[in-house]
């Protein structure tokens, strides 16, 4: 089996608002198109327009309504690889192949390694992990490695595909491990939080609540803090979304 790395001082993750995603899925459709010819490429489809369509997908979005018996909201959930401090997925790995880089803490696939055994998707309680059909490997979200670290590239262009193509700006990349960078501030500002954090995975990923939506002309500021009351609609879907993916 695979050995993690030491704790890594510098950790790389994506940090997903909630409160602004509208579930347009540009993150998922520009992923797929850098990634079918990148780091994990290709990502094959079969019978794409038949009568059983399936392929590999490194990023989904799941749209949920939420009713607390006063409002409804629709509620859109990007889901990817969470690149967790200690990731099941890489410790029962036979071969290897699924690793977590001690410089970055991103958590990788090696597709000459790898035999395809799937062992990796059924320890994963995300569902992130992808068995591509058409190479028989395990296919997963690499943060777009062989974008951020490729200096030919414009500094701006130097994230993740499906940060770059968010149009709402609800997808924010950057150092989870350092608590002064931007990302880690607006996780402590926003009370962003772990999925599913019973299980002890310690995903650097990190999502931040929806607001409670108020009227915008009569709300006083405080009724717009992002913060969930304890009991509301809000907590009980991630609630449902935990039990949901530990199913």
């Amino acid at each position: 089996m695979t050995a993690l790395p030491a704790p890594t001082h510098k950790k790389l993750g994506l940090v997903i608002d909630l409160d602004t995603c509208v579930g347009c899925h540009a993150c998922a459709t520009s992923c797929k198109e850098w990634n079918a010819g990148g780091y994990t490429g290709p990502l094959t489809d079969e019978d794409a327009h038949g009568r059983d369509p399936h392929g590999t997908w490194l990023n989904r979005v799941h749209s949920y309504e939420v009713d607390d018996g006063t409002q409804s909201r629709t509620v859109h959930f990007p889901r990817s690889c969470l690149h967790c401090e200690t990731p099941a997925c890489v410790t029962v790995c036979p071969t290897g192949a699924s690793y977590k880089r001690a410089a970055d803490g991103i958590v990788l696939v090696n597709p000459d390694t790898c035999i395809g055994c799937k062992l990796c998707s059924w320890a994963c309680p995300y569902g992130a992990r992808e068995y591509d059909h058409g190479d028989g490997t395990m296919k997963k979200c690499t943060l777009c490695v062989d974008r951020i670290y490729n200096e030919t590239m414009a500094p701006e262009d130097r994230i993740p595909a499906c940060v770059r193509a968010c149009p709402t700006g609800a997808r924010h990349f950057g150092d989870l491990g350092d608590p002064q960078s931007a990302v880690s501030k607006l996780v402590a500002e926003r009370g962003g939080f772990d999925l599913l954090p019973e299980t002890d995975y310690k995903p650097v990923n990190k999502y931040l609540p929806p607001r409670p939506r108020k009227d915008r002309d009569t709300a006083p500021a405080e009724a717009m803090a992002p913060v969930a009351a304890p009991g509301s609609a809000v907590e009980r879907f991630f609630a449902w979304v935990d039990g949901a993916l530990a199913r």
